[in-house]
């Protein structure tokens, strides 16, 4: 009998899709299970390729957000994208489903703000479709480009190797995911100046990203509960493993190289980088040592469409 796509789950059915497309060009390095498709480009450099969707009732709510947040947040999630994979985001095209009754005032305001953060990362908006829909969605398409030895990918995480995250966790429903900075700058600095062995975005939650990485790279981790950076509007550790929506890197690097980033984070950068843990053997699983010392295994949970 065949399975409902709530017993496949996303993972499953992103798995289900990734066998099912067999074709893959001479010039795809590498296509779907990371945060962009890599594709040869020229000698010294490669093209990243993503695209996300924004979802109203999903991932925003009309009564709660101007139209000018979301069109900031509709590229932001794809700068994001660009950024986890070490890039410079270049160009993209947005695809818009549009109710019948939708004013013009809104959709101004979400040009505005879409413009604005094209503007801020120097992002050309070069076309896209508009068709009729039930609620308003959001689809943008995002072409970078990143030098052959800065690319990161989920897959390059060692047995011990040090995790960090850039800014802090939780709470990002409280308004944060409409107002955040993708952290392209941050990236850029990471990899000019350091060996990042494995990167993602935490957009579904850190234990669900970290997941993602662990999986790709055939390891497990630990982290300390004491140490995860928590945001403002973060109610507990529980919301900073599982919200959702943050946009911040997480990353890792050997701890030869972990040594270096902390030596030099405060006069690199802004934003605050912080050691979470460490990248361990695959039989270990996924754990968090807790501000008692105990270790347990750490539930995977998240935001997940199915």
């Amino acid at each position: 009998m065949m399975k409902k796509l709530t017993e496949l789950g996303e993972f499953g059915l992103i798995e289900r899709i990734k066998r099912s497309v067999k074709y893959k060009g001479r010039d795809v390095i590498y296509g779907i299970g990371d945060d962009a498709a890599v594709l040869r480009y020229t000698k010294d450099k490669y093209l990243l390729f993503c695209s996300d969707m924004l979802i109203e009732d999903v991932h925003f709510r009309r009564n709660d957000a101007t139209g000018f947040q979301i069109g900031r947040k509709a590229l932001g999630v794809n700068l994001s994208d660009i950024a986890a994979m070490g890039g410079v985001p270049k160009y993209c095209v947005v695809s818009l489903g549009i109710p019948k009754g939708l004013s013009v005032r809104f959709l101004d305001g979400f040009y505005r703000g879409l413009n604005s953060m094209a503007r801020q990362f120097s992002v050309s908006v070069v076309g896209g479709d508009t068709n009729r829909s039930d609620s308003f969605i959001v689809d943008v398409a995002l072409i970078g480009e990143t030098k052959r030895h800065s690319l990161v990918m989920r897959s390059g995480a060692k047995k011990g190797d040090v995790l960090f995250v850039s800014g802090s966790l939780g709470g990002s429903l409280r308004g944060r995911h409409l107002n955040f900075i993708p952290r392209v700058k941050e990236s850029r600095i990471l990899v000019k100046n350091f060996k990042v062995n494995s990167m993602i975005d935490i957009s579904d939650g850190l234990s669900v990203d970290l997941s993602r990485i662990l999986k790709e790279s055939n390891t497990g981790a630990v982290i300390f509960e004491g140490l995860i950076p928590l945001s403002r509007n973060c109610i507990s550790v529980k919301s900073a493993l599982c919200d959702g929506e943050d946009f911040e890197l997480l990353f890792s690097m050997t701890p030869k190289e972990a040594d270096r980033l902390m030596k030099k984070r405060r006069r690199l950068f802004k934003t605050k980088i912080s050691p979470i843990g460490k990248i361990v053997e695959r039989s270990y699983g996924l754990n968090l040592i807790d501000n008692k010392g105990i270790m347990r295994g750490l539930k995977i949970e998240g935001y997940r469409h199915f």
